[in-house]
């Protein structure tokens, strides 16, 4: 199967997909237009799309199911194409949810490794060293993917936000320390 939000989910990209007979879980926007009955064109937002998902026609690809899911109060749609289309058919709710899952994993995945192990902010030009930077990325995150197993916290978000407060607080009380002279020194005005 491929999954992606989408970002990738563009005609080009749903035809190769479907052309190597491989299977697709793709996100696309609301306003895609699709087609119930023949000759109608509807924006995916319009649908009432019933919870075990409906077959859609999709313009200039073909036929798919669509599913809906809420996150907040944000709907989110995907298409669903299976290489077998009686299995496409058989496809249900419970599936669906399941192949949600794996695609919702590998999309915290990239936001843990961009957002908290920083993988894209590097300040060097060479090659070997955005290498250097790109594993070490790599292995914060494993290591982040550790410590939260072992339960030394359960959100790594929480606990990068803790840790960065503290050592900014650390290092605030211990550079201000002494340090008066930095302060702004008003004199009196003095008229002459």
């Amino acid at each position: 199967m491929v999954t992606g939000d989408s970002w990738y989910s563009c005609i080009d990209n749903l035809k190769a997909v479907k052309n190597h007979q491989i299977g697709l879980l793709l996100a696309i926007e609301s306003n895609r237009k699709v087609s119930v009955e023949k000759g109608t064109w509807t924006s995916v937002k319009e649908l009432s799309v019933p919870i075990e998902g409906l077959v859609v026609w999709l313009r200039e690809f073909g036929l798919v199911k669509l599913f809906r899911t809420q996150l907040k109060d944000q709907l989110r749609h995907y298409v669903v194409l299976m290489p077998n289309t009686q299995v496409q058919e058989t496809f249900q709710e419970k599936e669906f949810q399941e192949l949600h899952a794996h695609h919702w994993k590998i999309e915290q995945y990239h936001r843990m490794i961009k957002q908290v192990c920083h993988v894209e902010s590097f300040q060097v030009r060479g090659k070997i060293p955005i290498l250097n930077h790109v594993f070490a990325s790599l292995c914060s995150y494993i290591y982040l993917q550790k410590m939260q197993i072992n339960e030394w916290f359960a959100n790594a978000y929480r606990w990068q936000r803790s840790l960065y407060t503290a050592v900014v607080e650390t290092f605030v009380k211990d550079f201000v320390a002494n340090k008066d002279f930095l302060n702004p020194q008003f004199n009196k005005s003095v008229n002459a």
